[in-house]
């Protein structure tokens, strides 16, 4: 079990600058993780505050005297490396993965190949090459996956940009939709299964999985950004009612993804799951920390309340 007073004791006598916001599409899902997580370090007796991304938000980190930044950022530029690379060239002590590891979890075509590298099951899948056309790209995707199919910006979070096409217009329609990304997207093997997320917490060896979460959507045909943030849209089932054998397959997966990306501290893994496999679709290296999020959900199924996950998180930068 985490020890929640002896990490308040690393944390103690510093002083924590909460990262949120930025330019993302998932920016006010980061402000409402922050909010809370000030809030749960506030109860402990931290010293925190809330800073918005935005600016040279360095400098101002800066002078409002952090020891260390809680990045609470969902999406670009927060969750791929990008912020992690300035608050290390400016020697600011931040919590979670590093660059590389944001970089590489972010990017669903990078993440895949370090998966299929290491035999680790994931969707079938294919992306646009160099100059080729949407409409080419769609009719070729369909033929090598068949329908229906899961179109993916390679890079955002939270759903955003996700479309379940079922015939070749939604194929071309998606496509459209998603111009603003192209030709960075990727599109799947739609499997049929159950929506299951798992999060890890720790580092390297010491890294441990929390129980696998069942997501059930209401009255959507996944679990998107509507269903994932609008509260009563989906129900937890935790822990996720797998056989035995898929469930600890599960739990198996996240751990070796979470540590063959390099993830430090907390990360969530996204799976669907087969009546034979357990899929990986991404790794979250700063999952929601909201009221209605996954990872608090899964962490108290352990018997880790939210301010000793918040607790445990900071704690990682403490030094």
């Amino acid at each position: 079990m985490i020890d929640a007073e002896a990490l308040r004791k690393r944390i103690k006598g510093k002083r924590v600058c909460v990262l949120v916001g930025g330019p993302s599409g998932e920016a006010e899902v980061s402000r409402r993780s922050g909010a809370r997580m000030n809030e749960a370090l506030t109860r402990q007796g931290i010293d925190s505050f809330v800073l918005e991304m935005e600016g040279d938000f360095i400098a101002r980190i800066r002078e409002r005297g952090a020891d260390l930044v809680c990045v609470m950022l969902h999406g670009t530029p927060g969750e791929d490396g990008t912020v992690q690379s300035a608050l290390e060239l400016a020697g600011i002590p931040y919590t979670g993965s590093d660059h590389f590891s944001s970089a590489f979890a972010m990017d669903k075509l990078v993440a895949k190949w370090v998966f299929i590298a290491n035999g680790l099951p994931t969707p079938p899948y294919v992306f646009p090459e160099t100059g080729e056309a949407p409409g080419d790209f769609g009719k070729r995707a369909v033929a090598e996956l068949g329908l229906p199919c899961v179109l993916k910006p390679r890079r955002e979070g939270s759903s955003l940009g996700v479309f379940i096409a079922h015939t070749e217009e939604d194929v071309a329609k998606s496509l459209a939709e998603m111009s603003r990304w192209y030709p960075l997207i990727i599109v799947e093997k739609h499997i049929k299964g159950k929506t299951v997320t798992c999060g890890v917490l720790g580092t390297g060896p010491d890294a441990f999985p929390v129980p696998a979460l069942e997501l059930r959507v209401k009255g959507r045909e996944f679990y998107d950004y509507t269903a994932k943030y609008t509260k009563g849209m989906t129900d937890f089932i935790i822990p996720a009612e797998l056989p035995k054998q898929l469930y600890e397959r599960v739990q198996s997966l996240a751990v070796r993804a979470h540590n063959l990306l390099g993830c430090r501290t907390f990360s969530r893994v996204d799976f669907v799951v087969s009546d034979e496999e357990a899929y990986i679709l991404e790794v979250n290296t700063i999952p929601g920390m909201t009221d209605l999020s996954d990872l608090p959900a899964e962490a108290a199924a352990a018997g880790i309340d939210y301010d000793t996950l918040a607790l445990f998180i900071v704690a990682s930068a403490a030094g």
